[in-house]
């Protein structure tokens, strides 16, 4: 476990241990991507948690904030599937939105980045600092070769995201023989714009806190956007190669050396 202690907070990172810690992530996921983000409710209405049947075969990554009265309260979350879990349950969850084969076959094991979400009040770089640490320990300690997962724009309309959707595609697009491609008839494409069309700093700016994240750890894209009706969202494809890490998250995050 890992411990910063922030302004007023006592910030924490572990893995999940038990049923109750499930169930304050899916409760957090509830209130970020239900009650803020306007996710549809399908299968937990009534208990206002989010669930689906890959939660129980996934670790999951928390950030608690524990008070002077030493109360703990889940701030943080990230879900992580690793490949040799997913291919005994029946595969990834991004394969339900995105064709994932060329990603198999590299050194070491693959891992999937999933649910990740925080509450409004601790989005800051403490807390994604956390969440990084938390990942880069998952990843020397189980041997990842390949990180990868689904990333969010908000809302289901991909034209309100064009710039930043062309920007990725014209600028970091994975290499072709790693190169997940969104499932026919479940997306768009994202190059929607030309190049030269539209305001490429407009477009950097409007990309969403996350992405901009893996961008700056180096992070590729696959080709075309995943409309997600159910979580309200548009959702590109981010692939990760630990060794192509950049330098300065390698080292900051104990990837190196």
């Amino acid at each position: 476990m890992t411990t910063r202690a922030t302004a007023n907070r006592n910030l924490s990172i572990r893995l999940a241990s038990d049923d109750a810690d499930l169930e304050a992530v899916q409760a957090l996921r509830w209130q970020v991507f239900f009650a803020e983000m306007g996710a549809e409710a399908v299968t937990s209405a009534a208990s206002f948690l989010d669930s689906d049947p890959y939660d129980p075969l996934c670790d999951h990554l928390l950030v608690t904030d524990t008070d002077d009265n030493g109360d703990v309260q889940v701030v943080g979350t990230y879900r992580l599937l690793r490949e040799s879990v997913a291919m005994r349950a029946g595969g990834f969850y991004s394969a339900g939105e995105f064709d994932i084969a060329a990603l198999s076959g590299g050194n070491g094991e693959l891992l999937e980045l999933g649910r990740s979400c925080v509450l409004p009040a601790y989005r800051t770089s403490a807390t994604i600092a956390l969440l990084w640490r938390g990942i880069a320990d998952y990843i020397q300690r189980h041997g990842i070769g390949l990180m990868f997962g689904c990333a969010s724009f908000p809302g289901t309309d991909p034209m309100a995201h064009a710039p930043a959707l062309s920007w990725l595609h014209h600028h970091h697009l994975a290499p072709a023989w790693r190169r997940p491609r969104v499932l026919e008839g479940k997306g768009v494409a994202m190059d929607l714009l030309e190049r030269g069309s539209y305001d490429e700093r407009r477009a950097m700016f409007a990309l969403p806190p996350l992405i901009k994240g893996y961008l700056r750890t180096g992070a590729t894209f696959g080709d075309g956007a995943y409309i997600d009706h159910a979580f309200n969202t548009v959702d590109v494809c981010v692939v990760m190669p630990v060794e192509a890490i950049a330098d300065r998250y390698a080292a900051r995050f104990s990837l190196v050396g």
